[in-house]
């Protein structure tokens, strides 16, 4: 499946389509992401540091290609969450806890109101370029209106290849994160097309990709 932007975003990014959870640029190459979980350090005791620095040391120094990590920082929306609470509120047969579950919506309400409350995604970007990439003919313009079947079989056999080539870095970068302790996912081409329209839609409150 391959999910193509609007004309208006195309001008502004080097983005092309996202295909079956791959980024295609315009310039042909490839990218994955993944999602990461956090590590909280300073919990860690002077011999769990150690390994795990020694471990993300090994990661880097396996790598023959370079990485983007990437940090989005967004302001919580608590708004789902008070929803839930005004449906619980309807269905209490209590009063007394009507009253209480009302007070707490209010104190929530009021503590986010007067604290930002951040949350932070961490991702991993993982490049691919092809050897060679013809111009004219770019591995990222899949198009298939216009194209024909010949031409459309080579395009999706080049796509597999170059699939194949990035899908070896992708289990590199997660390995070795998994052996520091982290957790990971590769995002698929909904939650990548999600994350490039938060990107560029930064007062858009929605719900967060999830690391499960």
């Amino acid at each position: 499946m391959a999910l193509e932007f609007g004309k208006a975003t195309q001008d502004f990014v080097p983005l092309k389509e996202v295909r079956d959870g791959y980024a295609i640029m315009k310039d042909g190459s490839m990218r994955a992401v993944i999602l990461s979980s956090s590590l909280n350090f300073a919990l860690k005791s002077a011999d769990e540091q150690n390994a795990i620095l020694y471990q993300f040391q090994d990661l880097l120094n396996s790598l023959d290609f370079s990485i983007q990590i990437f940090i989005q920082s967004r302001k919580l929306d608590i708004r789902p969450y008070l929803a839930l609470l005004d449906a619980r509120v309807k269905e209490q047969m209590s009063d007394l806890l009507k009253i209480q579950t009302q007070e707490y919506i209010n104190f929530v309400k009021n503590f986010t109101n007067t604290t930002n409350i951040m949350t932070k995604s961490f991702f991993i970007v993982i490049p691919y370029t092809p050897a060679i990439i013809k111009k004219g003919n770019p591995l990222g313009m899949f198009k298939r209106k216009g194209t024909d079947e010949v031409e459309q079989k080579k395009i999706d056999e080049l796509f597999e290849e170059n699939r194949a080539q990035i899908e070896e870095r992708v289990a590199v970068v997660e390995q070795g994160l998994i052996r520091c302790g982290i957790r990971v996912v590769q995002l698929g081409t909904e939650e990548i097309v999600e994350l490039f329209y938060k990107l560029f839609n930064p007062g858009d409150t929605e719900k967060p990709i999830k690391l499960t």
